[in-house]
């Protein structure tokens, strides 16, 4: 995969040396932007926006998260629990298949509780109703638009979503409203030949659902992306199939709102300079290698090329080549773009790897304020 990111932006101004080393930092000018542009979509638009958890869910950001969004979406009973201390508004809950022994929770929690499968529909149904929320259904179009399979739900043999070829005879009474989620990051085009895919059997169910959930995958703050057509798209379905809309958006909440700043740690040479740094691959920023991805780095310049990698045994946990005016030394800091969304939610220990802190910054003021040191206790609580 290619990163999104637009460039180092305000973070170019940033003393790396003013947070402890590995930190993740959040411009909070940045990520209020981000949410002004969804909300100026959802006016124009009439969709719900929610933040999708999964993505980002710095919940000491929360209330200003609060004043732009409608709500909060949750992939489990965690996030469902951490939405409601936390934030405010709707919540809308799906997992791929609900353990039961969460059900009823989630459930008290949610506000719709999305089923992956007609099968869990039929096994939940009773309790959700019960409980008061709303039913939804995820369908899997099968109309792929994913540029990496691991990330596109609409592959060959996907387990997420009732494949739509599968409900055109299928009852679906008591079934609230679909959801559906095909993209990954993408721009409006993508969403709009989605939705021409689906329409035909949109318009054979017109009529029994009340509601239309179009997931996340949307980067809508990325300067390049048209927002006037995806508004002028959520309006018109909405007005064709007298539905509410939703959009569940992370990446496009956290876009470009955050760094992951780092320290080298040591410099070798083997078929080039390798330096090691106190920020780990494996543990920081995972899917650098599961995507893969190469990070952009803040203020990159030169001709000399320098590995970056990480400090823990894989041998793989390796971020990228990049390139520098002069061989790095020990000490000096380095910061990774665009991490805000995904990198932060899943870190690990792995190793015994340290969590990097957290900070929230604020571009205009300069303003600065550590809000989580991670210690060993946190790497041995997790334990047993």
């Amino acid at each position: 995969m290619t990163t999104q990111s637009m460039g180092s932006g305000q973070f170019a101004a940033f003393d790396l040396a003013r947070v402890p080393s590995p930190c993740f930092v959040i411009d909070e000018v940045a990520l209020e932007n981000n949410l002004k542009t969804l909300k100026a979509l959802a006016d124009a638009s009439g969709a719900d926006i929610l933040l999708a958890l999964k993505a980002f869910s710095m919940w000491s950001l929360a209330p200003l998260v609060n004043q732009y969004l409608s709500g909060t979406c949750a992939s489990g009973l965690w996030e469902a629990r951490l939405a409601r201390a936390h934030y405010g508004g709707q919540l809308t809950s799906f997992s791929p298949a609900y353990a039961p022994s969460d059900v009823d929770e989630i459930a008290a929690l949610s506000d719709h509780m999305v089923f992956n499968s007609l099968t869990q529909v039929s096994r939940f149904e009773a309790q959700a109703r019960k409980a008061g929320c709303e039913i939804g259904l995820r369908m899997n179009p099968e109309h792929s638009e994913g540029e990496v399979a691991r990330y596109d739900p609409c592959t060959g043999g996907s387990r997420l979503g009732q494949p739509i070829s599968q409900l055109a005879d299928a009852s679906l009474d008591g079934i609230s409203g679909l959801h559906m989620h095909t993209l990954c990051e993408q721009g409006f085009a993508p969403l709009q030949r989605t939705i021409e895919a689906v329409t035909p059997f949109l318009h054979s169910k017109k009529g029994q659902f009340d509601w239309l959930n179009l997931g996340g995958g949307h980067l809508v703050t990325r300067a390049d992306y048209d927002v006037d057509g995806l508004a002028a798209c959520l309006r018109a379905l909405g007005d064709e199939f007298k539905v509410k809309t939703y959009l569940e958006l992370g990446t496009a909440v956290a876009f470009d709102a955050g760094i992951l700043v780092g320290e080298v740690l040591d410099v070798t040479d083997n078929d080039g300079p390798i330096a090691i740094l106190d920020i780990s691959a494996s543990c920081h920023m995972p899917d650098v290698i599961e995507a893969p991805y190469r990070p952009s780095l803040l203020g990159e310049t030169g001709e000399l090329e320098v590995k970056l990698a990480g400090p823990t045994c894989l041998a793989g946990d390796e971020i990228g080549h990049y390139h520098f005016a002069d061989r790095p030394q020990a000490g000096q800091r380095v910061a990774f773009l665009d991490q805000a969304h995904y990198s932060m939610v899943k870190t690990n220990t792995f190793n015994g790897m340290a969590l990097p802190a957290i900070a929230i910054w604020n571009s205009q003021t300069d303003a600065l304020r550590i809000v989580r040191e991670f210690d060993y206790s946190d790497f041995e609580g997790r334990l047993s």
